[in-house]
């Protein structure tokens, strides 16, 4: 079965940082891109990263370039969204998530998406 856990929330002062963990299993990581999405109060939901890693393609919403940094560790089949300068408007919850079609170059479109975790929630006060 696959299974993608996600980890690392929790509640932050706005310019703080934080650091997301999504384990992964029951797929060949390495072969598929992978990503973070997010959903707020009210919103929809949002692809923030996405990365491919087979082809090392990234994509980064335009609200959080600069701020956000995805990587991937093939060999321990891991997931990270280091997240830096954070804002309130960054509170939500996060899940990540495997791309089996996309695999080279990832849109980081919800729908794309095959698998996703349980979210972990991330708070940032002003």
């Amino acid at each position: 079965d696959v299974q993608l856990q996600a980890s690392g929330g929790g509640l932050v002062q706005a310019g703080g940082s934080l650091r997301l963990s999504c384990a992964a299993s029951g797929f060949a990581f390495e072969d598929y891109a992978v990503g973070w999405f997010r959903r707020a109060p009210g919103k929809d939901s949002e692809g923030v990263s996405c990365v491919s890693n087979t082809f090392g393609e990234t994509y980064y919403a335009d609200s959080v370039k600069g701020r956000f940094t995805i990587s991937s560790d093939n060999a321990k089949n891991t997931l990270y969204l280091q997240m830096n300068s954070l804002k309130p408007e960054d509170t939500a919850v996060y899940y990540c998530a495997v791309d089996y079609t996309n695999r080279y170059h990832p849109r980081c479109v919800s729908a794309d998406m095959d698998y996703w975790g349980k979210g972990t929630l991330v708070t940032v006060s002003s």
